[in-house]
Formats: structure tokens, C-alpha cells, sequence
């Protein structure tokens, strides 16, 4: 089956070159590229496709709204492409149903990966975006939080380890290792997070988490995953397909 994607991004050579490297693959066709958010969601509503790449700066319609619309009206998924040197509205995009987040110097065979998981129903973060978006909600004053026993009542306690192990970002495997238990059973528990809390993906549960009080800030404020990568970040103008070691690999979470 064919995964058929759009592409939006208001720089012409980055978008290209985004849509090369997917439109290359035998299972990945673009359908359509966008110079901003408002043409993205007319391309996705009119050719319904099954992923939708999005630059979060855009003129105009951003990508966090084309997101939203994205997501309340049709079933495509989105990726959002971002650079935390600029971006301060990653913590939005998750409330409008951002699947996936991957730093604009992804590399060639991430970026290929990450729509294919995203497309298949599940979620993905680049390591140093899922700190950043930690520390981002961190930072934030705390809001009306929902009492865990109000919401959480419906887990069992292995199922609420499970939802901690997520908040704290560890995949399948480390989950089965911290619970010891086989990563099948983890799968069982993750789903049953997923269906009983009635969120979206991983990255929903991620937020329920600390809005519920199942993972607190630690004194100060910080992240709650260890400090952000160090190093030098490419500026939200760089081709793909380059890398740095200051982002790492990105890793799909899956159910």
C-alpha cells in the first residue's frame, strides 16, 4: 500500500528537497506540496492523503492551525517539522493532534522512517524534541490539573506504571526491562492506557501524565527527562538529509 503524503513548508528549496527524498521511496508518493498551512489543508482535504508534513512557521495560516484543522476534520496525520532555536509553539501543536515531531535537519532515512511509522497509527519524537517539549510544559504555570483519582481510576496498577514509564519517554523494550515483563505485554498495557484514558497516541498520554499528576516537575522547574542535547543546531533553513550529532536519531513509539 501506498503511503500518500503533502508537504508543506513556505521555503521552496527545503520543501523540494523534503519531497525528493519520500517521493523517492517505492511505498511513499507526494500528492501535493503546500507554501503554507492554509494550501495544505485544502490539499489534504481534497486528496485525502494519509500524512501531512508541516513546517510549524508558516505565513499566514501556521502550521499549528493547519494542524488543528487537519486533525478535527479529516483522518490525516501530521508530522510537524521544527527548530527549537526559533519555535515556541510545540507544546500547542500536541493539543492540535501533531502525531510526530521532527527537527528540519532530520536525516534522509529518519525522515523516510517517521512517515511510515506516523502513517501506520503511531507516534514519534525526535529525542531532543521530546525533552524540549518536556521542559516546554514544565516551564509553564501550573494549571487546573485533573486529580488522578478522578481519571486515572480505570487503570490497574501495572497499567499506571506503564503510563509513568511513558511520561518518562522509555521505549517498549526499556518498559519490559523496568517492569520485567516481555514487550508483548507491554504492548498490551500501552493499548489499554491508550483505550481506557480514550487518548489518540503516546504522545496524548505523555500530556496526561503530567496533567494528572503521574509525573511532577522537579524542584526548579526543569525537564523532567535530563537537559537538552548539547551541541549546534542547524537553522530552520537547512536542507534535509544533513544530521547532526547534536539531535540523534529520532525514535518511533509504538503501541
Amino acid at each position: 500500500m501506498t503511503i500518500r503524503v503533502v508537504v508543506a513548508d513556505d521555503q521552496e528549496l527545503v520543501r523540494s528537497g523534503f519531497a525528493m527524498i519520500l517521493d523517492a521511496q517505492p511505498d511513499i508518493e507526494v500528492v501535493a506540496e503546500a507554501g503554507d498551512g492554509r494550501a495544505a489543508v485544502e490539499a489534504v482535504r481534497r486528496l485525502a492523503p494519509d500524512v501531512a508534513l508541516l513546517d510549524i512557521r508558516m505565513p499566514g495560516t501556521d502550521g499549528i492551525e493547519a494542524c488543528r484543522t487537519i486533525s478535527a476534520d479529516t483522518g490525516c496525520r501530521t508530522v510537524m517539522l521544527t527548530t527549537f532555536d526559533s519555535d515556541e509553539y510545540v507544546y500547542e501543536a500536541l493539543h492540535a493532534g501533531a502525531s510526530g515531531f521532527l527537527l528540519k535537519d532530520v536525516r534522509r532515512d529518519d525522515l523516510v522512517h517517521a512517515v511510515r511509522v506516523v502513517a501506520a497509527g503511531d507516534s514519534l519524537l525526535a529525542p531532543s524534541v521530546a525533552r524540549r517539549l518536556i521542559a516546554e510544559y514544565t516551564s509553564r504555570p501550573p494549571a487546573a490539573a485533573v486529580a488522578p483519582s478522578a481519571r486515572l481510576d480505570v487503570l490497574t496498577a501495572r497499567e499506571r506504571e506503564t503510563l509513568l514509564q511513558l511520561a518518562r519517554g522509555l521505549s517498549n523494550a526499556e518498559i519490559a526491562a523496568a517492569l520485567v515483563v516481555s514487550e508483548h505485554t507491554v504492548k498490551t498495557h500501552v493499548g489499554n492506557v491508550l483505550s481506557k484514558l480514550g487518548l489518540r497516541d503516546r504522545i496524548q498520554a505523555v500530556i496526561c501524565a503530567y496533567e494528572c499528576g503521574v509525573v511532577t516537575p522537579p524542584p526548579g522547574g526543569g525537564p523532567a527527562l535530563g537537559s537538552p542535547a548539547q551541541g549546534s543546531r542547524s537553522p530552520s533553513g537547512k536542507p534535509p538529509g544533513g544530521g547532526s550529532a547534536g539531535t540523534g536519531r529520532s525514535t518511533g513509539w509504538s503501541p
